[in-house]
């Protein structure tokens, strides 16, 4: 049997990478991570953590003028940006220390390096080889910013937690579930905002009238909203930038943010190395297992661009360790995932949107609600909730369900697990909702819309 210095090397240190070392060591496994940005990758440095806590922020505007109508006085609110940003890093700071005690209590070397695959079983960090039985990629993706003149002028969402200044105006580019994130963001925290997309509907693979919903309640809300349009050129003006339009129009603005998608990062880890094959997107290709077509070598997570989420990288690593290290056979279920998107306000979603419902399925049932919130009866706040249930007639499972809120997240998580468990439209019928909230809608739709 082959003498190596560890049983498994892991190179990157967010979610999956972190959850597959730790579990791993906790099982006697000899386990070295290395990452050379910082703990927690994506997620927790400029992802899901610090964006959560921005939407948060943004939403004050709207709480303190809604206030009002049910009879608080308030003099006018100041917003102080710095202070969100200080109070956001050191958050950050906080759960990296977590990340790294994880780690070092498990029992993990760790590395604060650039690691590079030498040979399937041979990875170099700081000059010095290592060998390992085992190697795990787990680097996550980064955003991408396409080439077109003024490009280099254009920030990403990686810049945009760590501003100095809060812009009084901005330009987003993209239609994915960033940028729509922070054109709320911004908007709600009192910048002009401009969205454009290319598209004629921006997040596109979630339900269609779920994102049209969206978009409507977006632009009640004084985001300007520009589908079927693309950036021709940004230029450096005397203050601030110049934004072309390939219609001919200009928008005048302090700050350019791209979030027109991620690529797998996938440069310099040495791949060629072993001839690890990858896809058109710089995507690791990996099998049911995630081992790629090197037998010693494994992938998880965003660097495989599947589905990109932090809980199913997380999933990934568990499911990794179970089958190298206890031969249990459980691969991911990637039906029946939920995401939400945290815009303003929120979409959340589990299943099938209601195109691919009836691709794989045929006929199908559709139950549709929308209605104003009993928390704006008293307010000026024109928004709206949407909720839609998708039924497949064959068996009356409900195959899909999407919805438009406040909080629709914490709502689709628990619709996630009826939904997982095989619930039928009867069973939602049957049950009692709770009055008066927006949830109980969901057991309340009782005539098909089509």
């Amino acid at each position: 049997m082959a003498n190596y210095d560890y049983d498994l090397f892991t190179i990157g240190g967010g979610s999956g990478g972190v959850r597959a070392a730790r579990f791993a060591a906790n099982l006697g496994v000899k386990v070295a991570l290395a990452e050379e940005r910082y703990l927690g990758g994506t997620c927790v440095n400029v992802g899901c953590i610090p964006k959560k806590l921005f939407s948060y922020a943004s939403h004050f505007s709207e709480e303190f003028a809604d206030a009002e109508g049910f009879g608080w006085k308030l003099d006018k609110p100041e917003f102080n940006w710095k202070t969100l940003v200080a109070n956001k890093d050191r958050e950050i700071n906080r759960l990296n220390g977590i990340y790294e005690n994880l780690l070092k209590n498990s029992g993990v070397t760790t590395f604060s390096e650039h690691a590079e695959i030498i040979d399937e079983h041979t990875v170099e960090v700081a000059n010095i080889r290592y060998t390992a039985e085992k190697i795990l990629i787990a680097t996550g993706g980064w955003p991408y910013v396409p080439d077109f003149p003024g490009s280099e002028y254009a920030i990403t969402s990686n810049e945009a937690f760590y501003l100095k200044e809060l812009p009084a105006n901005i330009v987003i580019v993209g239609g994915g579930y960033i940028a729509v994130e922070f054109a709320g963001i911004f908007n709600g925290l009192g910048c002009k905002t401009h969205q454009i997309y290319r598209g004629p509907m921006f997040l596109r693979g979630f339900d269609l009238d779920a994102a049209k919903f969206l978009a409507a309640q977006m632009e009640g809300k004084g985001i300007d909203l520009r589908l079927n349009s693309e950036v021709s050129s940004i230029k450096k003006a005397d203050v601030g930038y110049q934004v072309l339009l390939d219609s001919g129009e200009r928008i005048d603005t302090d700050l350019v943010m791209y979030a027109t998608g991620r690529t797998p990062m996938t440069d310099g880890l040495g791949l060629e190395s072993c001839g690890i094959v990858v896809d058109s997107n710089k995507a690791i290709i990996v099998d049911r297992n995630y081992r790629t077509n090197c037998s010693s070598i494994y992938a998880i997570g965003d660097v495989t661009n599947r589905i990109n989420l932090t809980p199913v990288a997380l999933a990934e690593g568990m499911a990794l360790v179970a089958h190298l290290y206890q031969k249990d056979e459980k691969p991911v279920s990637y039906e029946y995932i939920p995401c939400a998107v945290f815009s303003n306000p929120n979409l959340a979603s589990v299943g099938y949107d209601e195109e691919s419902a009836r691709e794989k399925f045929g006929e199908i049932i559709v139950y549709q609600s929308s209605f104003r919130a009993l928390k704006h009866t008293l307010t000026d706040n024109d928004e709206k909730t949407f909720m839609k249930l998708i039924v497949n007639p064959k068996n009356d499972k409900v195959i899909g369900a999407h919805m438009v809120g406040p909080d629709a997240g914490e709502s689709i998580q628990g619709i996630a697990i009826a939904l997982k468990a095989g619930a039928t439209k009867q069973i939602f019928d049957q049950t009692i909702g709770i009055h008066p909230t927006s949830g109980e809608e969901w057991v309340t739709m009782r005539e098909p819309t089509r």
